[in-house]
């Protein structure tokens, strides 16, 4: 059996559907879930760069596997944090909401506006990929304030005034009656250690494709595993998790090199680029 450790970002079902399934036995894989850590990414607060809980596994070296937005990988790669893959990607779902009695209804209504996001992570990046076609980039306005977990309970207690959420908090807000404003797609890609084994990784994909076929053939049959994805300070909730969504789904297809220069582009343009000391992507994507 293999070891492999590794902390999903709890956006979707895949690893849940293989912990229940024990599909990593299958694949000749012990696989070790870093619970502390997955908690501990859920609830974060406004932590700087580098002092995210998910950047502690790679930057003290513990060799474990997760992933994040395609340009946090890339960048994470970029600033001297692992590699990232290019053998496969995510395909991952965005939304602003702000509450119910928000004077805010259309994208344009955002100008100005503090959104709450986590800082160079998916919510970060997406913000401005969904708000760039309809304000300038100066008046697009995230502010850190961390974890998937936060994020939203900054919305419901009134300290921010929007938020951007990912999966399943978009069905956790939608549950609660907060305002969708506007709603987005982005890729993810794995960021792994940078002496991962590939054909482990390999591995770990297969899985990731296998849980994708059950989630095309019947997703309700696993929404209740979306419990492993809630936030502690959210456990005192009851949810239906008959009506959230499926999550992000896995796309067992390289990731472009287009792809790669595209996000490039978007870092640059939007100005996240600065903790990147490299951007080739040889020396950045890990080995076949």
């Amino acid at each position: 059996m293999r070891k492999l450790k590794l902390y999903p970002t709890g956006m979707r079902l895949h690893e849940w559907i293989a912990l229940e399934g024990n599909y990593w036995a299958d694949e000749g894989i012990e696989a070790e879930y870093m619970w502390d850590t997955i908690k501990n990414v859920y609830s974060y607060k406004a932590e700087p760069y580098k002092g995210r809980p998910q950047d502690q596994p790679m930057l003290q070296g513990e060799g474990a596997v997760t992933n994040a937005c395609a340009w946090g990988s890339v960048a994470n790669a970029g600033a001297g944090m692992g590699k990232f893959s290019a053998a496969a990607y995510g395909i991952a779902r965005n939304a602003i909401f702000v509450p119910a009695d928000s004077p805010i209804n259309r994208p344009q209504d955002l100008a100005g506006v503090p959104i709450g996001v986590g800082l160079r992570a998916g919510s970060h990046f997406s913000a401005p990929l969904c708000l760039e076609k309809h304000l300038p980039i100066e008046q697009i306005n995230c502010v850190n304030v961390g974890g998937f977990g936060t994020r939203l309970q900054v919305l419901l207690s009134g300290e921010m005034p929007a938020a951007n959420l990912l999966d399943p908090q978009i069905s956790m807000a939608e549950q609660v009656g907060l305002k969708r404003v506007i709603a987005g797609t982005f890729n993810t890609l794995w960021w792994t250690p940078p002496d991962m084994d590939p054909a482990l990784l390999d591995a770990y994909f297969r899985v990731l494709e296998r849980a994708e076929q059950d989630l095309q053939r019947d997703a309700s049959r696993y929404l209740h595993l979306w419990h492993y994805s809630i936030p502690s300070e959210f456990h005192d909730r009851e949810w239906d998790y008959v009506k959230f969504h499926e999550g992000e789904h896995f796309v067992h297809q390289p990731y472009s090199m287009d792809k790669y220069h595209e996000l490039l582009d978007q870092m640059e343009r939007w100005g996240l680029d600065d903790v990147m000391e490299d951007k080739t992507f040889e020396h950045l994507v890990l080995a076949a």
